[in-house]
């Protein structure tokens, strides 16, 4: 068909991009190692010979076998590589596997379910890094984690994807087809794409038990939602009822408030409604008059949708209003039809100050106006047709017109009859369809209701009690105003895909009326039509029985997915799943839909559930946008694919991606200007870890993401960093390691070991806090800055002198090498699971001792008390603020990688002993070819030659030698100027501050303490840089 060929095209197109992408990437690596060769440190496959290239490919593994690796590492991280084949491991491995029957405390997630027949955007992605993240952590620490994954019908989306599809391939309408054989066409395309987010969830290491995957419309979902329903009936709380809706007048059903997005126009403005040639126009209020009954006379009013006019049925006035007492209880007559349209008083709805102070009422297509009509008693005409075309109701000289035609009509019409009064701009708001983009039509209609107040009142106790925790705690107040002005709840829709609504109506002989719906009490609601049949027969006894005919609308998708923490453990059913696992430990999800979805989970759930909450915490993620802050849409060209980002793309095959789209043609102009704008390279192949670590890092950002593709390239990058973190390892580890089986003792061990094993358990204990307070980003952003800021740039290089050979430190850098990279990887395994887990194996294991056969099975790290050593740690910032000063100093005189010496300045014998038992760090990580400490006022000669000076703090300052460099003594005697009058311009605010009037008696003495402190250093730091001015 049609649409598996462009799948097809566009599979080919993906791989297409990434063989280039990977020759790039090969081609730029080649060429580094031309440009800057290093010694090699792997072994040779042949002693002396050549490398031998298969020796750094990983064998083929076959599917859900354990990854076969390479017997060389290969010397450059890459995604594809890394990411291959673990999945399909651990999944046939059952590590993803709940156990019902498990004494673990529980730790359970239900997957928001993302539509069936669609793909992930890059808001799914978030949802899955942040749930996987916090799923990976739990089962580390000891839970029984279940992560259900789920997936919806999504009514009127799959509907209208189907109805598209078919209409390309056939030419035909699902009425042309009929019901049954529609619903078969839906079903086919169900199964035949269905897969494709299973295949995105999985790409992204999504840790989910595939062995509970639910469907919305599979037996067991769909026996929870007739349960709820019938139950919610026989306690009156879902009631049929005559009511305004928002209606989709080209899809012909009713909309959720979700899918009408409202848009505001300012003026006259074109707007290209489906199922007309040319535009409408909107932002346009119409004059025209009513002529009154008696005395000739007439009454002017406005409207922005004129054709409405035909189902007037009174006019309004303010009751106070002075210019139309006299016609209070009087009549206007209607031009088309002659229908008397009484001129009532309403001081709800009519402002006398606004327009003419006359309001046209059309109780059947509008909302305020519905509220007068039931005020007052009126009539409810519907002029409209399901389909939008003007009905009988409208007269025969409208009749079968569409409506935005008939708004032409009727202009015309009352310009003939001499009563159209003028138009003019006006600012106004419409509602359209987010799905089909029609104008939405308020019309009246029978239709299934939940009664929602008792439910909210009970959904605000649960949060104002605290059974119900939101995070971040700014939505509880988000919460109570949605609860707080909760409307009944319109559950039908006039749709074929979705839950057929369990109703049926009954027609008896004795009824006048035989049209479906005719009679109110005439519905039977029950789970299936022979129990149906058997209501009937109880409650119509002794009359007979025409016909039992069911419902042919369905239900509303959110009434399904309110279920949804119920139903995807077996509810209504007593399973062992329910038991174990309900109520759920955490909701998370876009704080765009807490009212549409989380509000109706928790009323639902404590209505039919047994009165507990669906889940105990509701933790919300920001909205993702584009680089530029905005909303990523279709038509702006600047939506996001996960696997675009994992997998890489060309710029082509994001244009390709858009060409298979529904844009219209102007709109993929538009698209493709954007994305040249955006991405004139492409994307890059980022990898699934990459791509994680961003989007969880990015949860800090309030409630929105500017997402920037180039920060996961970064992170991915930043992967090839660990790469090479192992790669070190397992040269200076050595093949005859063996890896500690008891916790080390760090007092034994070189400074640097004793150093980089106490920031970690810092970061520890960091991670763990943040995770369990859901600050997820803080979690990633202190794992982050272990790795890349004090393992990586520090320990690394320092810990390097300890494996020469004859160094008595060796084994101990060896064991403490091992156990940061063993304890850093568990640490992050839950961020980036692939690379974390392909690092892992290749670390060698302890002797004697069997290893989990996965770093996901893991527990994951805890501190150790004993590791933790706020001395070291002080000590080593010394160190560290000495090396950065030195380095500062070397990068301002240009002296790259040369080895120079340098000498510390102590202002007492405490700093210079810390200096000089650590000289050997200090010289390694400021690339010193000697490094000595000096007590102030004791050693001369070490000022000897061509020097620069810099202050590390009060009590340190650190000289490099520049011998044999001629020394710009104008650059240096302007540096160091400029310094002192930065410090005469702090001394002086300083200062000001302390000559305050009442300083010293209303400062407190801490303050005063601390400032005459800090004075007296300025002037220290000023006498000192007096004294060395070149």
């Amino acid at each position: 068909m049609k649409m598996e060929r462009k799948l097809k095209k566009d599979d080919k197109a993906r791989e297409k991009a990434l063989k280039k992408q990977k020759a790039l990437e090969k081609a730029s690596l080649k060429e580094v190692k031309t440009t800057n060769p290093k010694k090699n440190s792997e072994k040779k496959s042949g002693g002396e010979g050549e490398e031998n290239p298969e020796d750094f490919m990983d064998p083929e593994t076959p599917i859900g076998e354990r990854k076969r690796l390479s017997s060389q590492m290969p010397k450059h991280y890459s995604p594809c590589a890394v990411e291959k084949s673990w999945y399909e491991w651990w999944e046939k491995s059952e590590f993803f596997k709940a156990d019902a029957t498990s004494s673990k405390p529980n730790f359970v997630i239900v997957l928001p379910p993302p539509n069936v027949t669609g793909a992930l955007h890059i808001g799914h992605a978030l949802t899955c890094a942040i749930q996987d993240t916090l799923i990976r952590w739990k089962r580390m620490s000891g839970f029984n984690v279940l992560w259900v994954p789920g997936f919806d019908h999504a009514g009127i989306a799959t509907q209208i994807v189907v109805e598209k599809h078919l209409s390309r391939e056939t030419g035909l309408t699902r009425h042309d087809f009929g019901r049954e054989e529609f619903l078969n066409h839906v079903w086919q395309w169900k199964n035949k794409y269905g897969g494709r987010i299973q295949i995105q969830l999985r790409r992204m290491g999504s840790s989910l038990d595939w062995s509970r995957e639910c469907f919305t419309m599979d037996e067991q979902r769909s026996k929870a939602v007739t349960e709820a329903f019938v139950l919610l009936h026989k306690e009156g709380l879902i009631y049929r009822d005559l009511r305004l809706v928002h209606w989709d007048c080209f899809l012909r059903t009713a909309l959720s408030e979700r899918e009408v997005e409202h848009v505001d126009i300012k003026e006259r403005t074109p707007i290209k409604v489906p199922g007309y040639d040319k535009p409408v126009e909107f932002g346009i209020i119409t004059s025209f008059a009513y002529p009154l009954e008696k005395g000739g006379g007439e009454v002017v009013v406005a409207t922005t949708r004129v054709e409405t006019m035909l189902g007037d049925t009174a006019i309004a006035v303010h009751p106070d209003d002075a210019r139309y007492k006299h016609l209070h209880g009087e009549f206007a007559v209607h031009p088309f039809n002659g229908r008397k349209l009484p001129i009532i008083c309403d001081e709800i709805l009519v402002d006398p100050n606004v327009g003419t102070g006359c309001v046209k009422i059309t109780p059947a297509h509008d909302p305020k106006d519905f509220e007068v009509g039931k005020r007052h008693n009126l009539k409810f005409i519907n002029i409209f047709t399901d389909d939008g075309r003007i009905n009988t109701n409208g007269g025969s000289e409208f009749k079968g017109m569409p409506r935005f035609a008939a708004r032409e009509a009727v202009v015309e019409a009352l310009r003939k009859k001499g009563l159209y009064r003028g138009e003019k701009n006006n600012e106004m708001r419409i509602g359209v369809c987010s799905r089909s983009n029609d104008v939405a039509e308020p019309m009246i209609k029978p239709q299934w209701y939940v009664s929602c107040r008792g439910m909210a009142k009970e959904a605000l106790d649960v949060a104002a009690n605290g059974k119900i925790e939101f995070i971040p705690k700014q939505y509880s107040a988000e919460w109570r105003r949605w609860l707080d002005n909760i409307c009944d709840w319109c559950i039908s829709r006039q749709l074929w895909w979705g839950h057929r609504i369990p109703a049926w109506y009954a027609t008896l002989e004795e009824d006048q009326l035989k049209e479906t719906g005719a009679y109110s009490d005439h519905w039977i609601v029950a789970r299936d039509e022979e129990e149906a049949r058997k209501e009937a027969a109880h409650k119509f006894a002794g009359k007979r029985l025409l016909e039992l005919s069911q419902d042919p609308d369905v239900l509303d998708t959110w009434f399904s997915s309110g279920l949804f923490p119920l139903s995807v453990l077996g509810w209504p059913d007593e399973t062992e799943d329910f038991k174990a696992f309900y109520p759920t430990s955490v909701l998370e999800t876009g704080h765009d839909i807490l009212f549409f979805w989380v509000a109706r989970m928790v009323m639902l759930g404590m209505k039919v559930g047994g009165g507990d909450v669906p889940f105990r915490k509701v933790l919300f993620h920001p909205m993702i946008r584009d680089a530029h802050g905005r909303k990523m849409s279709k038509s702006l060209g600047n939506g996001i694919d996960p696997l675009e980002v994992i997998n890489g793309v060309t710029l082509a095959g994001l244009h390709t991606r858009l060409e298979q789209g529904n844009l219209d043609p102007r709109e993929l102009v538009v698209a493709k200007q954007g994305q040249v704008k955006d991405f004139p390279n492409g994307i890059p192949e980022c990898g699934a870890d990459a791509l994680r670590f961003a989007l969880v890092s990015y949860t800090a950002q309030s409630d929105k993401i500017n997402m920037d593709v180039l920060r996961v390239v970064g992170y991915r990058q930043w992967c090839n960093k660990l790469w090479n973190a192992v790669r070190f390892a397992i040269m200076k580890l050595g093949d005859a390691y063996s890896p500690p089986l008891q916790t080390l003792t760090p007092e034994t061990m070189p400074f640097c070991c004793q150093w980089i094993l106490s920031v970690l358990n810092k970061a520890i204990s960091k991670t763990v806090d943040s995770l369990s307070a859901f600050e997820l980003s803080d979690a990633a952003n202190t794992v982050y800055a272990w790795w890349q800021y004090q393992f990586c740039d520090v320990f690394i290089e320092a810990v390097k002198p300890y494996f020469t050979a004859e160094n008595p430190g060796r084994i101990h850098a060896q064991d403490a090498l091992w156990v940061c990279l063993e304890t850093g990887f568990r640490m992050l395994h839950p961020f980036m699971p692939f690379v974390t887990e392909e690092l892992w194996q290749r670390l060698p294991s302890p002797q004697d001792c069997e290893r989990k056969a996965s770093i996901m099975i893991c527990d994951y790290p805890s501190p150790v008390e004993k590791w933790t050593s706020e001395k070291v740690e002080t000590e080593m910032d010394m160190v560290l603020a000495t090396v950065k000063t030195l380095r500062a100093l070397r990068a301002a005189e240009s002296k790259g990688n040369e080895k120079l010496n340098a000498f510390a300045l102590c202002e007492n014998a405490l700093t210079m002993g810390i200096v000089q038992s650590h000289e050997l760090e200090i010289r390694t990580l400021a690339n010193l070819s000697s490094f000595e400490a000096v007590l102030k006022g004791e050693d001369k000669a070490a000022h000897a030659g061509t020097t620069i000076v810099e202050t590390v703090n009060e009590n340190l300052k650190v000289y490099l030698k520049l011998d044999g460099t001629a020394i710009n003594a104008e650059a240096e005697r302007e540096k160091i100027s400029n310094k002192v009058i930065e410090l005469h311009k702090q001394m002086e605010k300083l200062q000001k501050v302390m000559r305050v009037s009442g300083y010293e008696e209303k400062a407190p003495a801490n303050i005063k303490e601390d400032n005459s402190r800090k004075l007296a250093k300025l002037f220290e730091e000023i006498l000192f840089l007096n004294d060395h001015i070149v």
